[in-house]
């Protein structure tokens, strides 16, 4: 045997044949170079003995919050659904204004005391952002349009303890008495633009009609079903529940003269409707909640003024 041997051999080794065979075989792969396999030594020998390429699995999302929007995405919404609620705004208030010009606060509760103002303005502004989230995600992307916002079957089970649905309405119900008996302890000097369209028995009738039957799948179908699965992806779930919860109750603030006393109170039930959507997967959840809850502060307000004939003033 030389130094330059390529496969030097002695005489007096062994061939490989009759080593030991107590000993392991140099070719096997021992326990410890596959990773996650249990170790009988120290924890240090376990990470040396974890290869440098191995990287740990992200855990996978949950199914609801795999969506096929993104970041750009959304500034388009945004870019869109604020100058589709200045055009439509603009043009009705050019269509509905007075031939003689009128200063502006005179102006806004000329045009709140329209009922087609009101309706309009809301049904066209949510016509188009609908109809912009259908554009682009179920004719462009080419994905189921509602079960990708969220709108998904409520699984009920009791054992299991997933409540029914009636107890989500019901549950929304309770939390606008809670909120109308806390909202009694905030006082505010500024008059609020919605009392004003309280004002008109036809504007205030048309105001909780679709407070009911327009205001809960739209904005649930936004906050919940649009906004929540992005904020939660990008910043996790307990982030995202806040940040739509937040944004939620600053929505209404412009009606409420910024009160933020109420407007606080807003943002808590903002969080647990987008809560209860992230617990059970669906917008359903969320939405039977805002259903209850705006039935049950319809029906409070159509009580307490004696079917809008007899509005309270501060």
């Amino acid at each position: 045997m030389t130094l330059f041997d390529d496969t030097p051999h002695d005489s007096n080794e062994q061939p490989p044949a009759e080593q030991d065979a107590s000993l392991p075989a140099a070719s096997e792969t021992s326990s410890s170079d596959v990773p996650g396999t249990q170790l009988a030594g120290d924890p240090i020998s376990y990470a040396a003995s974890v290869p440098s390429s191995y990287v740990p699995r992200r855990p996978a999302l949950p199914e609801d919050l795999r969506i096929s929007w993104s970041w750009p995405h959304f500034f388009v919404f945004i870019f869109f659904t604020a100058s589709s609620f200045f055009l439509v705004q603009t043009a009705l208030i050019l269509y509905f204004a007075p031939h003689a010009s009128l200063p502006p606060k005179e102006l806004e509760r000329y045009l709140l005391n329209k009922p087609q103002f009101l309706f309009g303005t809301n049904i066209l502004w949510y016509a188009a952002i609908f109809l912009f989230l259908y554009v682009t995600l179920g004719v462009l992307r080419g994905v189921p349009f509602w079960s990708s916002l969220g709108w998904k079957k409520l699984k009920s089970n009791l054992s299991a303890g997933k409540a029914n649905p009636w107890a989500y309405f019901f549950a929304g119900c309770g939390l606008a008495i809670f909120v109308f008996l806390a909202s009694s302890q905030v006082h505010t000097n500024d008059k609020m633009p919605i009392e004003e369209v309280l004002k008109n028995r036809s504007s205030a009738m048309l105001l909780m009609a679709m407070a009911v039957l327009v205001a809960p799948l739209v904005e649930e179908t936004v906050f919940r079903g649009y906004l929540y699965p992005l904020f939660a992806k990008s910043f996790g779930i307990l982030p995202g529940i806040l940040l739509t919860g937040i944004l939620f109750g600053l929505m209404h603030g412009a009606q409420l003269a910024w009160t933020w006393g109420i407007v606080g109170l807003l943002i808590v039930v903002g969080i647990i409707f987008t809560f209860a959507r992230a617990q059970t997967g669906t917008v359903v959840a969320s939405f039977l909640l805002h259903l209850g809850y705006n039935s049950m502060i319809a029906l409070a307000t159509i009580i307490g003024t004696h079917g809008f004939t007899k509005i309270p003033t501060h």
